[in-house]
């Protein structure tokens, strides 16, 4: 009777509310810091949801490159979706009034470990296509079927649900002695900080999990950049080689801001003195990425650009 008892005691914990500490700001700056990640937001998500939008509506967009680069800014929504709007409610709650249900808090959880697991996985494919483009363009449009865009971009989601669900359940299962929630939202760590049991099979598949993606994402990444800098060298053709690193900056610059700001998170996440530090850095990994990345791809694509700017013209001139 007292193990069933315990059991049920358990069970109605893990779906009990829980308290989030949130982000530590003085009454002097919790306002400005509300406008600016509001402002942050309302700009990530036009800016992303923009350029889907302009991809799919033009047709002479809809080649590989784009069409693959379709799945960043979507996941972009979903990596400022799942944490800025709770941080802005926060924000405006008592700290004492931070509450969470243990399923929305599994929810957010898994959500923000796949946006930065499909951030890398993504940007693998991406970097696959500039690959096949540089070097092996007669081959390019033959191996760049519509068949072979589904099933990358299938691998790159279907990869990161998996690994992201299997790291989340591992965490769901354990019991809980605690119900306060020691970031400014829910992740894994902060979860299974929540039990009293052993973490020790959460911490070797998290490592695990960590080590893997980061070695493929970057082992990858300087292959095909190898690669590509082995194909430019050996070419005698200025206008192919100027195009192709004018692709590659780009992609480059997307993937090394991503990298850096996973990278501090880490980092910082093995000095405990500086867990305000990592909270802001952890928020800046929500916001910078999802930003700068339309910004990045929008401008620099020419395609992309003049698409826009083509818009902007046809505004201008039916006014």
């Amino acid at each position: 009777m007292f193990f069933l008892g315990s059991q049920m005691d358990n069970l109605t914990f893990r779906y009990s509310v829980l308290l989030v500490e949130g982000l530590n700001f003085t009454p002097q700056s919790s306002h400005p810091a509300f406008i600016f990640l509001l402002i942050a937001y309302v700009v990530i998500m036009i800016f992303n949801i923009g350029i889907v939008i302009q991809i799919f509506a033009e047709k002479s967009l809809h080649e590989p490159m784009h069409i693959l680069f379709c799945h960043l800014p979507l996941n972009d929504v979903i990596g400022a979706t799942v944490v800025l709007p709770r941080i802005l409610k926060n924000i405006l709650t008592d700290p004492s009034a931070r509450y969470i249900t243990y399923m929305e808090c599994v929810f957010q959880a898994f959500f923000s470990h796949l946006y930065g697991t499909s951030s890398h996985t993504i940007l693998m494919i991406m970097a696959f296509d500039r690959y096949m483009a540089i070097c092996n363009p007669l081959r390019y449009s033959s191996i760049m079927t519509n068949k072979m865009i589904v099933k990358l971009s299938a691998g790159a989601w279907g990869v990161s649900f998996v690994m992201v669900g299997i790291l989340i359940a591992l965490t769901a299962r354990l019991s809980h002695c605690r119900s306060v929630i020691q970031h400014y939202f829910c992740d894994n760590a902060s979860l299974f900080k929540l039990s009293c049991e052993n973490v020790v099979i959460n911490n070797v598949y998290g490592l695990t999990f960590t080590v893997v993606l980061f070695t493929f994402s970057i082992g990858c990444t300087v292959m095909t950049y190898l690669r590509i800098a082995i194909v430019c060298i050996k070419s005698k053709n200025k206008l192919r080689n100027s195009k192709a690193i004018k692709t590659c900056v780009t992609h480059l610059a997307v993937y090394l801001i991503m990298l850096i700001s996973g990278f501090i998170i880490i980092v910082l996440h093995r000095f405990p003195e500086y867990t305000e530090t990592r909270k802001l850095s952890s928020v800046m990994f929500h916001v910078i990425p999802p930003g700068l990345n339309p910004i990045i791809y929008g401008l620099q694509a020419k395609e992309i650009r003049h698409s826009i700017f083509k818009i902007f013209r046809n505004k201008v001139n039916t006014k």
